[in-house]
């Protein structure tokens, strides 16, 4: 089923894939667009799907489904009417950098623009990215920590601030 998926994508053909995950839960997707990413050493399928019951990120990225590759035991593989999507569902994310990471950041693929910001005292380093998916987006920037603001939008800012309400909580603080 890899290599009828790899195939499907080369050729930008739209195809369903339904599959049992680890629970046995049974999913079935339509997809649109896909690609293979790397995340933490893992390899997982990136793609925008018709479905989006059950996708808890932002509304305006719902569409977009990450599936672990290697969760993926057995995969029912056909291919479907319609257009090829020419990218996922994506955001424009402001984030701003402080101290040392201003000036260790490496810019990302993703990002729009990276540059040192005039409007402060001190040196900060305005960065804006292309994100697909919070969770994996909030995942790199939480281990910034206080080096890293989310300015924008207001919708990604809020995350950002649930995840530290929940961390205070535990930490009883």
């Amino acid at each position: 089923w890899r290599l009828q998926i790899d195939q499907y994508i080369h050729h930008q053909t739209p195809f369903q894939l339904t599959y049992r995950d680890a629970a046995d839960r049974p999913w079935s997707f339509t997809i649109r667009h896909a690609r293979v990413t790397s995340y933490e050493r893992r390899q997982y399928l990136e793609c925008w799907c018709e479905e989006t019951e059950g996708n808890q990120d932002l509304p305006e990225l719902q569409h977009n489904w990450v599936l672990r590759l290697d969760r993926i035991t057995d995969a029912a593989l056909s291919e479907v009417r319609g257009q090829w999507r020419p990218d996922l569902d994506t955001l424009l994310v402001e984030m701003h950098l402080f101290e040392g990471l201003a000036f260790a950041y490496e810019a990302k693929a993703a990002d729009v623009s990276c540059e040192w910001s005039r409007d402060c005292s001190l040196p900060v380093r305005r960065v804006v990215r292309r994100v697909s998916n919070t969770f994996w987006f909030l995942r790199e920037v939480l281990r910034y920590g206080e080096d890293c603001v989310i300015v924008s939008p207001p919708s990604v800012r809020q995350l950002v601030k649930r995840k530290l309400g929940a961390l205070c909580e535990r930490y009883r603080v």
